[in-house]
């Protein structure tokens, strides 16, 4: 009863923007407290320059003089004397995605350990007698984990010990018995050592491989520089022949060096397209090394059974093959200049040069209805590994929703840290449409894969950084952002948004979709990545989700 009694007296002197206990606490007009660093900050990077109450959403108008409430700090500093811990309440209550302590009564604390003997989970004050009594002691604890269950043979309601390698399961010592009287059994524990040996090899296979795919990468970027250097020469040897000539040699001299550069930026394209692919896949055996490293860590060895089965890496790919990259022929352009040169007379009148020649691309035009784009529909997800912590993703992770408390500690390599943004797993290319249905303050936006995770707006927001495209959709209406430029627009509003990529013509627009489809602003560049689609949700409880009712 005490420990509650704490607890709620903690959660009244949290601040409801770090979430942690009050530090230098001031109140503001309206009664609401919150730590004098916090609240500053929340007002400085406020993007409409507005001073707002956090939680009651009330204006000042002139912003508050900031004073310390005494008193507050009086009984923060009393509450740490007699040992109050100093983390939020929401950091040791059990929230919907935690392993809640199977002891608690009432509201439930985060579990510490769960006992694979017991099969229940622990908060470290239930735990202790697994530290104290000698019986207890001899029990595995492993980190808290809401699959125990997985551990109960579903027949005859034991613990699952044994390993049956004929069926290739998890079994009991009854099911040994019984149904898997002849097969071949091992215990889960050995099963484990020899495939823990297996991991350790694949891991190996997939580092061999990452240093391969690098080596490829050397060879592509010396095939790129071959090609530059091939091009620089011949349009150095090109022009002085030019020199000798006059007047409209010197207009074709100009028409044959737009030809080789032509020529030099599509043999590069090329090579550059094959380095992309090798980067990806280095990216994705990193990741799966990753995974594996997290796997080959985890105490539960019937977890590390039944996970390792579909984490078990596939057959390696070949290398890229060097010898099916056209060698840089961009020289083969001389022969025809010579040509030229000796027969001048006889060409005037044709093109001088037809080497290389390549179809140009004919331009598609933008659909102009709905219906028109739904031809190039995605059906479009988001990427857990992505998501801020704040954010909560539903719908098969089509959904996000910002929390007013975070949904996840662990955070990978991907996560968004400080911006409440989420990217979908797929990079796009080609002709893609897809549709948003959005409420409160959001940005959907594309960028590029690299954008920055953990850093300043300038390098992380999306758009803000130079790596992304935004449409800010508010309330009051839209505007675009890129490189923190914003451009106000005009349109009418909608909860729903289309967006319409032509990824090789470097187009990029943004609809409303009402009971037509009205253009709110369309881009025009070129575009030198896959693009990856996101949200940016700004107040809590906005929402972003990609939908279609074709």
């Amino acid at each position: 009863m005490a420990q509650q009694v704490i607890q709620l007296e903690q959660e009244k002197l949290s601040c409801s923007i770090c979430l942690e206990f009050l530090k230098d606490p001031v109140t503001i007009p309206c009664g609401h407290s919150y730590c004098m660093s916090c609240i500053k900050d929340y007002w400085d990077t406020d993007e409409k320059k507005t001073t707002r109450c956090p939680q009651c959403r009330q204006d000042f108008t002139p912003r508050p003089v900031l004073v310390k409430n005494t008193m507050l700090a009086e009984i923060v500093e009393d509450l740490k004397k007699v040992g109050l811990p100093t983390a939020s309440p929401d950091h040791f209550y059990a929230g919907p995605e935690d392993v809640a302590c199977d002891f608690c009564t009432g509201r439930k604390l985060k579990a510490f350990k769960s006992c694979l003997v017991c099969l229940a989970s622990y908060c470290e004050r239930h735990l202790q007698p697994h530290h104290d009594v000698a019986p207890l002691k001899k029990h595995k604890l492993v980190e808290a984990t809401s699959k125990l269950q997985e551990n109960i043979c579903p027949h005859h309601n034991e613990v699952m010990k044994i390993y049956c390698r004929t069926d290739q399961k998890c079994i009991c010592y009854l099911c040994s018995l019984d149904q898997h009287k002849s097969h071949k059994t091992v215990s889960a524990e050995a099963e484990r050592a020899e495939r823990q040996t297996d991991l350790a090899g694949n891991r190996e296979i997939i580092r061999q491989t990452i240093q391969d795919r690098e080596e490829d990468m050397k060879k592509l970027q010396n095939k790129i520089t071959a090609v530059n250097c091939c091009a620089d020469k011949t349009v150095t040897d090109s022009k002085k022949v030019f020199k000798d000539l006059i007047g409209f040699i010197e207009k074709k001299s100009s028409n044959v060096t737009e030809k080789i550069i032509n020529q030099q930026k599509t043999e590069v394209g090329e090579l550059k397209k094959l380095q992309e692919t090798v980067r990806q896949e280095i990216e994705e055996l990193k990741k799966k090394d990753f995974e594996l490293e997290r796997l080959s860590l985890t105490e539960d060895h019937l977890h590390f059974i039944n996970s390792y089965q579909s984490l078990s890496l596939q057959s390696a790919s070949s290398h890229v093959p060097s010898k099916g990259v056209k060698s840089p022929n961009i020289e083969g352009m001389m022969p025809a200049v010579l040509t030229l040169r000796d027969e001048l007379q006889a060409t005037l009148g044709k093109d001088l040069v037809k080497y290389g020649q390549r179809a140009s691309k004919v331009s598609v035009q933008e659909p102009k209805t709905r219906y028109g784009f739904l031809k190039y529909a995605w059906q479009l997800s988001l990427d857990p590994m992505t998501a801020n912590p704040f954010l909560a993703l539903s719908a098969n992770n089509r959904k996000a929703t910002l929390m007013k408390n975070q949904q996840s500690f662990f955070c990978y390599p991907e996560t968004f840290l400080k911006w409440w943004q989420v990217l979908g797993p797929d990079g796009l290319t080609g002709r893609c449409y897809w549709e948003v249905k959005w409420s409160g303050r959001v940005s959907i936006a594309v960028a590029y894969k690299d954008i920055g995770r953990a850093g300043n707006a300038s390098d992380c927001a999306f758009g803000h950084s130079e790596k992304s495209w935004a449409l800010r959709c508010v309330s009051s209406g839209y505007s675009f952002h890129h490189k923190n430029t914003i451009t106000p627009l005009s349109g009418p509003h909608s909860s729903r948004v289309g967006v319409y990529l032509d990824h090789s013509a470097g187009t990029l627009s943004f609809y409303s979709l009402t009971e037509t489809t009205t253009l709110l602003h369309r881009v025009q560049t070129q575009f030198t990545q896959p693009l990856y689609p996101g949200f940016w949700l700004l107040d809590t409880g906005d929402s972003a989700k990609f939908t279609f009712s074709a």
